[in-house]
Formats: C-alpha cells, sequence, structure tokens
C-alpha cells in the first residue's frame, strides 16, 4: 500500500539474460530501504516467440520474470522518480526500451513527466562494450520529456575499487556480464545499484516538497 506521504518510485527495465533484472531489483532495494513505496516493471519484449524458443536462457529469464507486470504509461505518471533500465546495444538502449519510451509522446505533449527525478542502469557483455555511451545516451529521451536526471556521484566509493571488474560509474550503475552473459552482478555492482536506488528515492522526494516546475513558473 503507497502511503500518501510517501515518495513513489519505478524502477523499469528490458533484461534478456537476466542481468539487467537483477541490478533493476537492487535498485528497488535501495529505493524501499529510503522508505519509498516502488513498483517494478518491465518492458514489452519485441523478440520473435521462434527465437525465445530456440534459447533456453532466455526462455528461463522470461519465465523468472513473469510475474512482474509490463510498464506502461500510467506507471510513469503515477512515480515521482524512474530509474530506467536496459541491456547495451552496439553502445545504445535496447529496441525494447527505446519503444518504451518512444510511446511517451502524450505524456510529453501534456508535460506529465517535468520535474521528476530519473537515473539509468545497464550491464555489457564485456568491459568495454558501451556502458558509457549507453547511460549517456539513455538520458537524452529523458531530457526532452522533462526528467530532471540524476548520475552516481564517486562518493559512492564502492566505484573506485581495483580489487575486482565491476561496473559503475558518475553516470549511473552497470555490470559487466561475460561473453556468454552468464556473470552475474558482483556485490560491488549490487550496493552501486542499491546506493542508485536510495539516491533517487531521496532526490524524488526533495523535488516533491519542491517541483522544478513550480520554482521555473
Amino acid at each position: 500500500m503507497t502511503h500518501t506521504n510517501q515518495t513513489k518510485i519505478l524502477v523499469v527495465f528490458y533484461s534478456m539474460t537476466g542481468n539487467v533484472a537483477t541490478l533493476a531489483k537492487a535498485v528497488a532495494q535501495g529505493a524501499e530501504g529510503a522508505g519509498a513505496a516502488v513498483r517494478l516493471r518491465q518492458v514489452q519484449d519485441l523478440l520473435p516467440e521462434e527465437v525465445i524458443r530456440k534459447r533456453p536462457d532466455i526462455q528461463k529469464v522470461k519465465n523468472d520474470l513473469k510475474e512482474i507486470p509490463i510498464a506502461g504509461n500510467d506507471d510513469l505518471v503515477w512515480a515521482d522518480g524512474v530509474a530506467f533500465g536496459s541491456p547495451t546495444r552496439y553502445g545504445n538502449m535496447t529496441s525494447q526500451m527505446k519503444q518504451f519510451l518512444d510511446r511517451t509522446g502524450a505524456l510529453w505533449m501534456q508535460g506529465s513527466l517535468v520535474g521528476k527525478a530519473a537515473c539509468v542502469f545497464t550491464s555489457t557483455s564485456t568491459q568495454h562494450g558501451g556502458q558509457e555511451s549507453t547511460l549517456l545516451s539513455m538520458m537524452v529521451p529523458l531530457f526532452h520529456l522533462g526528467f530532471i536526471v540524476q548520475g552516481l556521484p564517486y562518493a559512492e566509493q564502492a566505484q573506485m575499487g581495483m580489487e575486482q571488474i565491476h561496473g559503475g560509474s558518475p553516470y549511473g550503475v552497470s555490470s559487466v556480464s561475460g561473453a556468454q552473459a552468464d556473470r552475474a552482478p558482483t556485490e560491488v555492482d549490487l550496493e552501486l545499484a542499491r546506493a542508485l536506488g536510495r539516491r533517487l528515492a531521496i532526490t524524488a522526494q526533495k523535488l516533491r516538497t519542491e517541483p522544478a516546475g513550480a520554482a521555473a513558473a
């Protein structure tokens, strides 16, 4: 149940092999830990059924995530802050996440999302597989929609560690999943994901107190 004074956070993601879903759940945990009411949602898949049937790993993930509802524009309107998560495709977000954002035209016209907080997260196969370009390019449509986009500052010092391969950057949370996408997010990745969710909830709460749209009026 959402209490009237609770900050509302939407964590919306696309995940094909489960790694972004794991990060999404950690972001949700961080927001909940900061006292927010959280909706966890996935975007509609565009993979043909015949492709999914040929990939047992994808089938397993789809089955594991089947209880998570598909996101809609009403979820964006409900939220005070939104975390968007997508794997990288050639240094950019997936077509699934892009389609979800492309369907927000009515909200853009109405200014429904102006002044809400947002952040982004991703997963790639390799250390240099486009994490930062994906995070940065995901931010572009969010600016058009009026979101106030935040990153993950180096105050979260876990991202400074050199002891192991992990994700994380000032632009958002990430993980390195390996060539077969079977390397789960590390504890450092999850710690940073929880921190991102916590920071998103705190920022969204502050913006509710003094909405950016009202301040600019």
